[in-house]
């Protein structure tokens, strides 16, 4: 068994999987700032979460892309 390619996709399924719950949750975080009337930058805040959401979409349809044989003909 090839060991350091285990050990690589170990690392890079940790790394994704923390990038993805980071965006998430800064996304839900932003959401909630924009969400209180006593902030002044609700627009940007609510633009950022949306960014955070489609990040994390793409993220996702990406590895359904990389996982699915279908797409990958």
């Amino acid at each position: 068994m090839k060991w350091m390619e285990v050990l690589q996709v170990a690392g890079v399924t940790l790394v994704a999987a923390v990038t993805l719950v980071v965006l998430y949750s800064l996304g839900v975080r932003l959401t909630a700032i924009a969400a209180d009337t006593r902030q002044k930058s609700t627009v940007m805040a609510r633009s950022l979460a949306y960014a955070c959401f489609a990040a994390c979409a793409v993220a996702v349809l990406y590895g359904i892309y990389l996982i699915v044989p279908y797409f990958g003909k």
